[in-house]
């Protein structure tokens, strides 16, 4: 053990996270954490990675009856064991508020890399993420099937049922997680920092998603644990937070469900220092809306992008067009705004500072269902499902795609079919891909057939977003978005 400790020490002594003075305080909390009784520092002879240091302390752990080798288990431990070597919150704030007075992209570099060496980014998962691009006649398209988050066993989703719900925290984006010792229902957040953050319309706090599905993605927290709103308060916010960090985009999902993202209950946003492939996408006509210079995008999702030096021009011609928005009806194309007190129509808002100005991309959504589309009419559909069922949040609204996990073996059986390996009919585990794998074998195929594949992952992708859109990028769709921009101008402002 004391070999182990030794390594784990150096590791945190080399990432910065504690310093010489520190190391016979974390001893003695490994020492009681794994009931030694003694150990000697010294500078280890040999070296190891993070995650090869946890997985021997986990091994100990396990055999000395601790925990059981389950995937929940291990995870709620070596969060344990991280949080004993994670400076404290105020620690971490000053580090940042420094480094963020002489330079606010240096700030977020070293919290960047704070959060992935204190393992609360667990990279190693990340780096099994499945990533690639593919030509679409849109932009390029980002696909990424996600292999990060682990699927837990039987085992475990039978222990989490016995676990009693505390609701503490309320939600996995509450600031009480921070320090959190986690459980069967809830992950462990020992090792979990935040920076706290005054926008323009409230206290909010700065964190990286533990899963990045893009470089840097952060997310943006209101303090307090309220649901989702998109209002002149957002805009506000959102424009604030590119002021305070113009090296970073910022968006925000809707605020109705089918539409909206996963956490409806906790009002939030989702940055990064990444380039999405709308940021790609052309024009189909110039526009100008209060003063404003925009484009209306052909894009798969039906898109508004207005661009101005002023933001508080753009937070006008913004809350404009929601108000606009959110009264609008268009029959003949089914877009409806509301039936029976609910609303339908609403807004993704996404933010950035490019050439010298500020610039906001407005994208329409409407969540109505139908007898035919109970999940949604302006949904994936249901010949799709077998890829993407999922909501349409921001994330993919910017073209990246984020895919279930199950794919990897589905694809390499799909892969063995279309090399004639094994017969389709033999093929049972790609029973719900049956119908989209016969389109594809009537198909040429080439000697690159794993290249064709993922091209027809993201023609399906493609086929999902333009689900997803109110006005579709045919002349007739176009002609009805105009008709919306016409109906903005003669729209009452606020």
């Amino acid at each position: 053990m004391n070999q182990i400790f030794n390594q784990l020490i150096q590791y945190a002594l080399d990432q910065g996270l504690i310093e010489q003075f520190d190391i016979e305080y974390v001893a003695n909390q490994l020492i009681d954490l794994f009931d030694q009784d003694q150990f000697t520092y010294e500078i280890p002879k040999t070296s190891s990675d993070l995650p090869t240091i946890l997985d021997r302390l986990l091994d100990v752990a396990i055999k000395q009856g601790k925990i059981e080798n389950t995937i929940t288990e291990r995870d709620l431990f070596d969060t344990r064991i991280m949080g004993i070597l994670t400076p404290r919150p105020s620690e971490v704030i000053r580090q940042f508020e420094t480094l963020y007075e002489k330079d606010p992209e240096k700030a977020t570099d070293w919290y960047y890399d704070f959060s992935q060496a204190t393992n609360y980014i667990r990279m190693e998962r990340i780096h099994k993420n499945i990533d690639f691009t593919v030509e679409s006649k849109y932009a390029p398209m980002h696909i990424t099937i996600n292999l990060s988050k682990p699927e837990k066993d039987p085992k475990e989703i039978a222990k989490a049922k016995q676990t009693v719900s505390s609701n503490y925290p309320k939600c996995l984006l509450c600031k009480e997680n921070v320090g959190f010792a986690g459980n069967q229902k809830h992950p462990a957040r020992q090792n979990h920092r935040i920076i706290p953050l005054k926008l323009a319309r409230g206290n909010y706090a700065l964190q990286y998603s533990p899963y990045v599905y893009y470089n840097e993605h952060c997310i943006l927290l209101n303090q307090e644990h309220e649901p989702m709103k998109i209002d002149r308060n957002t805009f506000e916010n959102l424009f604030d937070f590119v002021r305070q960090f113009p090296h970073y985009m910022i968006g925000s999902n809707t605020d109705i469900p089918i539409v909206g993202g996963s956490i409806l209950s906790h009002d939030h946003y989702q940055g990064g220092k990444a380039h999405f492939p709308i940021e790609e996408a052309k024009s189909f006509a110039e526009i100008q809306i209060d003063g404003c210079c925009g484009q209306l995008l052909i894009w798969p999702l039906s898109t508004i992008r207005l661009h101005d030096p002023d933001p508080e021009k753009l937070i006008n011609a913004g809350m404009h067009i929601l108000n606009a928005w959110k009264a609008y009806e268009d029959q003949d194309l089914g877009i409806i705004p509301c039936t029976n007190g609910n609303r339908h129509n609403a807004i993704t808002p996404i933010v950035r500072f490019k050439n010298g100005e500020y610039e906001i991309d407005l994208v329409l959504r409407n969540n109505r269902t139908s007898e035919q589309y109970p999940d949604g009419i302006f949904h994936p559909h249901p010949q799709h499902h077998h890829i993407k069922k999922e909501n349409i949040g921001l994330i993919e609204v910017m073209g990246l795609a984020i895919l279930p996990g199950r794919l990897k073996k589905e694809l390499e059986t799909i892969e063995r079919v279309l090399k004639h390996e094994i017969p389709l009919d033999q093929a049972k585990e790609i029973e719900n891909h049956k119908r989209w794998v016969e389109e594809m074998m009537a198909k040429h195929w080439t000697d690159h057939i794993g290249e064709q594949l993922k091209q027809e992952v993201g023609a399906k992708f493609v086929r999902v977003l333009e689900d997803a859109g109110v006005f579709k990028m045919d002349k007739f769709g176009q002609a009805g978005m105009m008709r919306f921009i016409d109906f903005v101008e003669t729209y009452p402002k606020e």
